[in-house]
Formats: C-alpha cells, structure tokens, sequence
C-alpha cells in the first residue's frame, strides 16, 4: 500500500462510520457512507493532501485507490 493510500485509510477510519473497516477497492456506492459524509471527507482529504477536490468532483472516483491514485497523480 502507498504511502496515500495509508494516509487516505487513517483518514477515513477516523472520519467514516461504515461499520467495518474501510476497504480500497469498495465502491463508495457500496460502502453506506451519507453524502453529508462523504462531502465532510473529502474537505478533511483536501485539507491532509494540500489538494482542493471539488465535492461535486467527488462522484468520480469510485472507490479510495481511485482517490488516491488521483491524489497522487495531482500533488506537489
């Protein structure tokens, strides 16, 4: 696992209440998390990364390997 994928696994074991624990390659759709959660995550991804992520941007990613591959792609 990438040193963000890690990042982005601490970040969504402390900020999502999915009632398991959070998998890489489980689609957002698929892991019950609100879209008032969602939006409050990706604020705190934005704010850990230094990266602005639109949350309208959001919905393009389908599951956090696709989030971080995209982190990774867009940082310094």
């Amino acid at each position: 696992m990438s040193s963000t994928e890690d990042r982005l696994m601490a970040l969504a074991n402390e900020n999502l209440d999915t009632g398991r624990e959070p998998d890489m390659d489980t689609r957002f759709g698929d892991s019950g998390v609100s879209s008032v959660d969602a939006v409050a995550f990706i604020k705190k991804v934005s704010q850990e990364f230094g990266v602005t992520v639109p949350p309208e941007d959001f919905s393009q990613f389908q599951s956090l390997r696709e989030l971080a591959a995209y982190l990774d792609s867009n940082s310094g």
